[in-house]
């Protein structure tokens, strides 16, 4: 694959919003470029919802977010990046859009006219599904009752803008021009009884309903052709009959009376009838949002009703998606794309190579010069969560993953594996028997089929069901069995989708290891299951079609596939990431996206085997420590890595304080509220996020914010573990309950002992947390990969699931604390980072760490890029509590050092003769170098004043710091 036209060293993801538009992001540009950092990697740009705080609600892609700026103000942050050698990576998001307001007009034009509108074909609709009621209508789940007291309560028509909507609280839906005529027949006979019949308002009204009765569907009728005709004919329907109301006061008087009379009157239910006969006419159907599990029909983002999914492939629609991204294209300061989400693609591959193609095209007719007058292509990242052992597709042009597979890599480092059974026995003796992983996986997956992606997949096997049709040795099997033997396959899927396209000759052999594991696995799950059933569904899945099929039987069976490869993801994401996360126990910070909670650890030789594939497989992958979607700050993780070095301390902590707030605890149906797993999670909760400072009153720690963040993501976790309670059927009073006892025992007044408690044995682990982080911040920037930050996380990051981590992010603060940094150390020398790292609150320490790291890292570009992954040996007494690499290219070298499992250190500190007696064995190719630790500026001992030129003694390297980024000199 050729080479991107520019290659990133370091990545900053700054998430754009109403109050951190475009042009605070062109403010903070020079304070990233004195971090270190090379490419400025925003979040979506295009019109979104009105107040997004991530963007990725998008109601039309052609246009950038007047909210963020415009095109200008886009223009001269581009500009400003180029010129100070920096970049920009936007965020693309093909996958769906917004469809919860009338901003979105591609959505509007389809729910008005149906599967005859020319927007049809952008979103992926089934206009034939099994209920009846709904062929040719869309499923609208939007009420947030049933669709009869809404009709008698709340909906009504309304005249607005020269259209008719309904309206029902803040909501507004079209009514579709051809049944008009149910409104302004009664408004033309009310408008006889006034006007003359010659009267130019009465002819005007009765032209208006002859139009929109007969020439509007007339126009329709005629196909593409008439697109453009019936588009600009209703266009002016509506305008004529605006300026008809506008300047006949009797017209629009009419069209009141009219209005009210369909309108209904509340309490006389047989006065809505007519607009019932309205509605039913319509091309959508409004339903309650329970609905939604089992009747929609159309494809959604995971299950998020007001996010529908976009049909990419088909090339109108690819256009409008990039048309602002490829209009910058020809940009010198524009770096590449992050595709998000691309699992929900049908074709990923496809996709990626139309980008590349549109890329190209777009900076050919603009006369562009390639960077190195040879084929150019951009730096393309995808959204894509990789599972254990699992590789991105070969042929895709991508040059990798948005890196939350490097958290888990992390998590490798830094978990001490000894630690793990007695946190899976305490979470046990606390809150009951814990099944395994797997079990908890499996029975979210099956739990979310049932619910909130169960049309998802009645839809998936009516298709199923049909394919089964075509051949005399499957046509017995019921829709019922074959939907619940391809539910287990799914729930029995170990990674998020395969990718066999249509055209593929076999299915590749990766996948096809992916298939059989899934079909062999949900075989054994399910012995009473008939087994052909699941050899049948593999049978489809693997493409082997019996002999005698037509080529719209094979098409039928190669669309299954596509379907069924586009469920398996938010099968997986809803199951684990946003289900059995929230109920395995053990140890959270192992319950991230990309991660697996069995893999609790890894020694030095596994840790190094990883990272050193990644430099083999993706060099130019990102390195994420937290994204917008991780469940916890990067800091809030690293220091609950620390219970693994202190499981039996935990534990009895745990079982203290349980005693300690049992007064604060209820009763609801004879079970505990909280239950001891929601209790045992928030426990886990409070030590990640617990403020550095502690809670003394000499602090600025804000209890009452701090008690809101702990309840709103208390309520978030047990929503999401759809144990006690649910989104879709929530328990009021479970859930008043559970924020009644958080609310109590984070109250100063009424759980003074137990917060002291929870303060005293966060104070015991607190630093190693922080040297913790330090570690996991030089392991990112100098591991393969190219290090990526998620906004403010330069400073510590004790923040918990979205919304708490999608806080506004003080740069100008930053940058004074930075600029102040290397002012002192340029004047103080190693004493300024001494001090900060015994008084390490403010977060200075990592900031510095950061820095300094970073701008070694793009000094020294190819070296990092380009060269060798190199383990080093650690021996002696503390051996295990040091990890160490070298990055070598040619002579030039660095080592990285990075202490680990400092809650098991002996010594009072991380620091010097700690690490007596424990050396590093440098490779051969930096055996007799001078070496300079960039983090502090300390020249090490010449290799003659050392016991062999060979050996580094670790007091010498964590003379200051429990982590070194040694440079030759």
């Amino acid at each position: 694959m050729d080479a991107p036209h520019r290659t990133p060293t370091a990545t900053y993801r700054f998430q754009l919003r109403r109050e951190a538009p475009l042009a605070a992001a062109r403010d903070a540009l020079p304070y990233l470029r004195l971090l270190g950092v090379s490419d400025l990697y925003l979040s979506p740009l295009y019109t979104a919802r009105p107040g997004s705080i991530h963007g990725y609600d998008v109601v039309d892609h052609a246009r950038i977010n007047p909210e963020l700026g415009d095109e200008a103000t886009l223009t001269a942050l581009m500009d400003a990046a180029h010129a100070s050698g920096m970049g920009v990576i936007l965020d693309v998001v093909p996958n769906h859009m917004c469809i919860a307001t009338d901003a979105n007009t591609a959505w509007w034009d389809v729910l008005e006219d149906g599967p005859e509108s020319e927007r049809a074909g952008q979103f992926d609709i089934d206009w034939d599904p099994p209920k009846p009621e709904l062929v040719d209508k869309v499923l609208l789940p939007f009420l947030g009752s049933q669709y009869g007291r809404v009709l008698e309560e709340a909906l009504s028509i309304e005249f607005h803008g020269g259209r008719f909507n309904a309206v029902w609280n803040d909501e507004r839906l079209p009514i579709r021009p051809d049944t008009w005529h149910h409104l302004l027949a009664p408004a033309l006979e009310h408008l006889r009884d006034e006007l003359l019949a010659e009267d130019g308002a009465l002819i005007e009204l009765e032209s208006i309903l002859r139009a929109s009765l007969h020439t509007l569907p007339a126009l329709r009728a005629t196909g593409t052709q008439g697109a453009v005709a019936y588009r600009h004919e209703k266009a002016a329907v509506r305008q004529r009959l605006q300026t008809l109301a506008d300047s006949t006061p009797a017209v629009a008087a009419a069209i009141d009376r009219s209005l009210a009379a369909i309108n209904g009157k509340r309490g006389e239910p047989a006065s809505f009838d007519q607009l019932e006969r309205l509605m039913d006419e319509q091309c959508y159907r409004l339903a309650h949002w329970r609905v939604a599990a089992h009747e929609i029909n159309y494809r959604r983002f995971f299950d998020v009703n007001d996010l529908a999914a976009l049909r990419v492939e088909d090339p109108r629609v690819f256009a409008e998606v990039h048309a602002v991204p490829f209009s910058l294209a020809p940009h010198p300061g524009l770096t590449g794309f992050r595709i998000d989400h691309v699992d929900g693609l049908s074709d990923p591959q496809q996709y990626l190579a139309d980008l590349d193609a549109g890329w190209s095209a777009a900076r050919a007719a603009a006369g562009a010069e390639p960077a190195d007058k040879g084929r150019a292509r951009p730096f393309v990242l995808v959204e894509k969560i990789l599972g254990p052992g699992e590789a991105l597709p070969s042929g895709w042009l991508t040059d990798g993953t948005t890196g939350y597979d490097f958290i888990a890599a992390l998590a490798d480092a830094l978990v001490w594996s000894p630690g793990a059974p007695t946190l899976e026995a305490a979470a046990a003796a606390f809150a009951g028997p814990q099944p395994s992983f797997e079990a908890t996986v499996a029975a979210s997956k099956r739990l979310v089929l049932q619910t909130t992606l169960a049309a998802e997949l009645t839809v998936l096997a009516r298709r199923l069901d049909r394919i089964s049709e075509q051949h005399r040795y499957t046509r017995d099997f019921t829709l019922n069995h074959l939907q619940e033997a391809l539910g287990e396959i799914i729930a029995a899927f170990p990674v998020y989708r395969t990718y066999v396209r249509r055209d593929d000759p076999a299915v590749p052999d990766g996948d096809a290891a992916v298939l059989r594991r899934a079909v062999a696995r949900a075989r054994r799950n399910n012995p009473l299951v008939n087994a052909s059933l699941f050899d049948f569904i593999a049978s489809v899945l693997m493409g082997e079609d019996p002999p005698g099929l037509t080529a719209a039987q094979l098409d039928e069976r190669r669309t299954f596939v596509t379907r069924f490869q586009q469920l398996t993801g938010p099968v997986m994401a809803k199951g684990v990431e946003d289900t059995a996360f929230y109920r395995h126990l053990p140890l959270v910070a192992l319950n991230e996206v990309g991660g697996d909670p069995r893999q609790a650890g890894a020694v030095a030789g596994a840790v190094h085997a990883r990272l050193h594939a990644r430099r083999d497989s993706s060099p130019h992958t990102l390195s994420a420590t937290a994204t917008h979607d991780t469940k916890r700050g990067e800091d809030t993780r690293a220091r609950l890595y620390v219970l693994s070095e202190v499981a039996e301390a935990w534990a009895a902590a745990t079982v203290h304080w349980s005693t300690l707030t049992a007064v604060h605890r209820s009763a609801l149906d004879e079970s505990p509220v909280p239950a001891p797993a929601e209790e045992y999670l928030l426990y886990q909760t409070l030590v990640g996020a617990w403020p550095v400072t502690g809670i003394d009153s000499s602090s600025d720690f804000d209890a009452a914010g701090f008690a809101e963040r702990i309840r709103a993501y208390m309520a978030k976790a047990r929503h999401e573990a759809k144990l006690n309670t649910s989104w879709i059927n929530p328990d009021q009073g479970y859930d008043e309950a559970a924020d009644a006892f958080v609310a109590a025992v984070l109250d100063p007044a009424r759980s003074r002992g137990f917060l002291h408690d929870v303060d005293g044995f966060v104070r015991n682990i607190v630093k190693p947390g922080l040297w913790n982080s330090l570690s996991q911040v030089l392991l990112k920037v100098t591991s393969p990969g190219i290090p990526d930050f998620f906004q403010g996380t330069e400073l510590w990051d004790f923040s918990l699931v979205d919304p708490d981590n999608r806080r506004l992010v003080d740069f100008a603060m930053r940058r004074q604390l930075l600029t102040e940094a290397l002012a002192t150390v340029e004047a103080k020398g190693v004493q300024a980072i001494e001090s900060w790292f015994g008084a390490p609150e403010d977060g200075r320490i990592k900031l510095w760490v950061t820095a300094a790291a970073l701008r070694a890292r793009r000094a020294r570009r190819s070296l990092f890029e380009e060269g060798a992954y190199v383990p080093v040996a650690v021996r002696g007494a503390q051996a295990e509590h040091a990890l160490a690499f070298a990055r070598v290219e040619g002579d030039d070298g660095v080592i990285v050092v990075t202490g680990r499992f400092f809650a098991r250190l002996r010594g009072n500190s991380p620091t010097g003769d700690t690490w007596a007696e424990t050396q590093l064995v440098l490779p051969a190719a930096l055996v007799g170098r001078r070496l300079r630790d960039v983090l502090t500026g300390v020249i090490l001992p010449d290799p003659g004043e050392r016991t062999a030129p060979d050996i580094l003694n670790l007091p010498d390297v964590f003379r200051t710091l429990p982590v070194a980024l040694l440079e030759t000199v």
